[in-house]
């Protein structure tokens, strides 16, 4: 026994060694590692301001685009598509034409719609004349396209959007009325692949651009490509929705997530356009004073026109090109 204590007594000093040699590093290691603490005040606070710098932070970033780095590019190359906006919509095609399927916001909105144009006709001194030409941009399954077409004084629809899927509906669709042929036609194309018109008669009274202006890569430009097909003292007029809380929390979180009403993933909150930024994408431009009235949804009653509420949620948009 007496002989072992000389090992063990070098032993127990090599490991002293042994653990004091490690220790920093050790520690060094513990500092690096994230720690995960439960949110008290402190960190409820800072999470907050997170949230409010990028509210949307879970849903899907790929489908941002950015107008900066869109403007940036040529004419030649410029294109207001996004790839993933036409992958969602083309799975969308299938039950457009169902007013209790996934476009069924779109069916109910569609009369108050035409009520918007009317009122724009006969909002200025001197009323527009009925329009007998419209030129419908993202036309989407043809929801609005057709009931233009059955317009009694229309004698020409045009009705242009880049979904495949979405375009074979619409087609179908509208071959089952004969009364459309002739007057509804619709084309696989975007506004930056018409042909420009050169002869006034060949500019439209209308150009509609319905839930379109939330869902393409540059707004501005994308509207500055609609002007030259907007005949003299004609309208372009269309809808979108305001960046604002109360508009992520009722068309991101509740009619996307927690109802599901709108298929999750239609409307990317970052691309929404407030009022005030959509005037000033005409002003100086040959434009009269844009038109603009929100648009609520009440269940059970279907879209209502309440004023003020542009500030906060979805709006109509009417603006005149000076005659």
């Amino acid at each position: 026994m007496a002989s072992s204590r000389p090992a063990t007594a070098a032993l127990l000093r090599a490991l002293r060694r042994t653990s004091t040699a490690t220790q920093p590093a050790s520690r060094a290691a513990a500092t690096s590692l994230p720690l995960r603490t439960c949110p008290g005040p402190a960190a409820t606070t800072t999470t907050a301001a997170a949230s409010a710098a990028a509210p949307l932070q879970f849903r899907r970033p790929s489908s941002t685009s950015s107008s900066t780095s869109s403007s940036s590019s040529t004419s030649s190359t410029y294109s207001s598509v996004s790839p993933e906006e036409v992958e969602h919509f083309n799975i969308l095609a299938a039950d457009w034409w169902d007013p209790h399927g996934s476009s069924r916001l779109l069916h109910l909105m569609n009369p108050l719609r035409h009520n918007f144009i009317r009122d724009c006709l006969a909002s200025q001194p001197d009323p527009s004349p009925t329009p007998t030409r419209f030129l419908d941009v993202g036309c989407g399954g043809g929801i609005f396209a057709e009931s233009a077409a059955r317009l009694p004084d229309t004698t020409k629809v045009t009705a242009v959007d880049p979904t495949p899927g979405v375009l074979a509906i619409a087609k179908g669709h509208a071959r089952r009325d004969p009364a459309l042929r002739g007057k509804l036609e619709y084309k696989a194309a975007t506004i930056e692949t018409l042909p420009v018109p050169t002869k006034a008669e060949e500019c439209y009274d209308v150009v509609s651009v319905f839930e379109v202006v939330e869902h393409v890569s540059s707004p501005a430009e994308f509207l500055d490509r609609c002007a030259p097909f907007v005949r003299p003292g004609g309208w372009l007029i269309g809808s979108t929705i305001a960046r604002t809380w109360t508009s992520w929390f009722t068309t991101n979180l509740i009619a996307e997530d927690i109802l599901g009403i709108v298929p999750k993933g239609t409307h990317d909150w970052r691309k929404y356009i407030n009022d005030d930024e959509l005037k000033g994408m005409f002003m100086g431009k040959g434009w009269e004073m844009p038109r603009v009235v929100g648009v609520v949804y009440v269940p059970g009653l279907g879209w209502r026109e309440v004023k003020g509420s542009e500030k906060v949620g979805n709006y109509f948009f009417g603006v005149r090109r000076a005659a």
